[in-house]
């Protein structure tokens, strides 16, 4: 017995030390924790299970057959973070390059399978090399198997990828179908094709981090949702995201003890909004002191700035928001803000959040570029997005709210629950000035009759009490009372209990 438990412990520590201390030492030069110490760092103490620490890969091709490492380049198993339970694998780096195997495959899958029949969220820690080239074919249905449960899991349990190393080829299309995809600048990258392909297909010469890094997907493409400092400074912060979601689509978010009162005045927000209406404010000081304790966790802060999205809590429950941003393209609709929006919302819609939208929007963003990029059917992915969410919808209109995008922005007319508006507030099918000269053309010489027009149309529509009058708004409140007004329309709400007609799935615009 005595020698079986040393053959255990000599085996355990063979996997421990994964590609050898040389390799370790490499992966910490690079900035960069290993697999094992990321789980360390991401998961409460003492608490991870480790699942399948002596699979080992069984490929006999290329010389890979004399070299066995228990675990095969993957750490998989479950343990808490906040005491609460998370599923998660760790791709290990020092091991083949962190490459994917038919067996690597297998391991992923298999806590994925286990997180669906429990109801908890899944977190993948990537960092590979792509698909075990040795492999071959058995690598890339290894593959196929890990986005088969990626697309099974989806609206059923959250799933996290935080990109820690390189992601690339058929490798990124696990982190683009989860929720969320977290990356950590200058060691992280992502990409279909790499570098050298692009040079030889395209010539262009380009460099990794330019192509796919952090800074590239989380400000231009919209690929990655954040991008952190360091692998410490991603894991912490993945510790603070992760207590915002609940554990699956059939449980509600968790509530947080707090000291915050959800009847608390906020003063200083009945001058938020400046007397001139063409200028800005900045959004996000509403959305941090509507929030318990001013904590407002940003999605995608970096892209299509225009229209913000995050999770804050009130009274302790989470609660996503969505607001457009005067600052950027006077909060303008365009095609990215409204991916990015739809997405967001329909992730809230999936797991049982409540839905808040801060509106002041003049409109959809003109231009030959918008049209021609596709802002109709884009566009209507954020209408779709809002008219399908069955959650509770509190919606607030701050100053503008303008046509369209008036009814996308969850208005009553797409099922808002409460919706409700400050005093300045300006309901109306388009600003004063346009209206007031496509009305009265023929007055345009004229710039005194133009601008009493403007204030003629101004008092007779662009006010919320027009809206009002139909019911379309269901109060004009004062902007010190919007989180105790909010936080009151949030419980009445809480055991909302609507149903869509049965459908197999609807047809969203894509």
């Amino acid at each position: 017995m005595h020698e079986v438990i040393e053959q255990l412990a000599e085996k355990r520590k063979q996997a421990h030390l994964g590609g050898g201390q040389k390799r370790i030492d490499a992966q910490h030069q690079k900035g960069k924790l290993t697999a094992r110490e990321r789980i360390e760092l991401l998961l409460d103490r003492d608490t991870f299970e480790e699942w399948d620490i002596f699979v080992e890969h069984r490929c006999t091709d290329f010389g890979v057959d004399k070299e066995h490492i228990p675990g095969d380049g993957v750490v998989t198993g479950y343990g808490t973070i906040n005491g609460r339970l998370v599923f998660l694998y760790s791709q290990d780096f020092t091991v083949f390059g962190g490459s994917l195997s038919e067996t690597h495959a297998e391991k992923i899958c298999k806590v994925m399978a286990q997180a669906i029949k429990v109801g908890a969220p899944v977190i993948g820690l990537n960092d590979s090399g792509g698909a075990r080239i040795q492999e071959g074919v058995a690598s890339l249905g290894g593959y196929a198997d890990v986005f088969q449960q990626n697309v099974m899991a989806s609206g059923v349990i959250p799933q996290i990828s935080m990109i820690m190393g390189p992601c690339a080829g058929g490798a990124v299309y696990s982190p683009a179908i989860t929720d969320f995809i977290f990356m950590v600048k200058d060691s992280s990258y992502m990409f279909v094709t790499g570098p050298d392909v692009v040079k030889t297909v395209t010539h262009e010469t380009i460099t990794a981090e330019e192509l796919g890094g952090a800074i590239t997907h989380s400000s231009k493409s919209g690929v990655s949702d954040l991008a952190f400092e360091s692998d410490i400074d991603a894991l912490l912060n993945l510790r603070h995201f992760i207590s915002f979601l609940p554990a699956n689509n059939r449980e509600k978010p968790p509530i947080w003890p707090t000291d915050d009162p959800a009847d608390r005045i906020e003063n200083s927000l009945d001058s938020l909004i400046p007397n001139d209406p063409n200028k800005p404010y900045d959004m996000k000081e509403l959305i941090i002191k509507v929030a318990d304790e001013r904590n407002f966790f940003e999605i995608q802060p970096n892209y299509a700035a225009n229209l913000i999205i995050g999770f804050i809590r009130i009274d302790g429950s989470t609660v996503g928001v969505v607001g457009n941003q005067p600052l950027v393209l006077a909060g303008c609709l365009d095609i990215d803000a409204s991916k990015k929006g739809a997405r967001f919302i329909r992730f809230c819609d999936a797991f049982n959040i409540p839905v808040l939208t801060f509106v002041d929007v003049p409109g959809f963003m003109p231009g030959t570029s918008q049209e021609y990029g596709g802002i109709i059917k884009h566009g209507a992915k954020l209408l779709y997005a809002y008219a399908e969410c069955t959650v509770p919808k509190v919606t607030v209109i701050t100053r503008k709210a303008y046509g369209g995008a008036y009814d996308v922005m969850s208005s009553k007319h797409l099922r808002g629950d409460v919706n409700l508006a400050w005093p300045t507030a300006e309901i109306a099918v388009m600003g004063p000035k346009g209206a007031v000269e496509i009305i009265f053309r023929k007055d345009i010489g004229n710039s005194e009759k133009i601008k009493a027009r403007e204030v003629e149309y101004r008092e007779k529509f662009a006010n919320p009490f027009i809206a009002g009058k139909r019911g379309y708004i269901d109060d004009v409140i004062l902007p010190r009372d919007t989180r105790k007004r909010i936080a009151r329309s949030l419980a009445m709400l809480s055991n909302k209990d609507i149903e869509n007609p049965w459908r197999k799935h609807g047809n969203i615009p894509l």
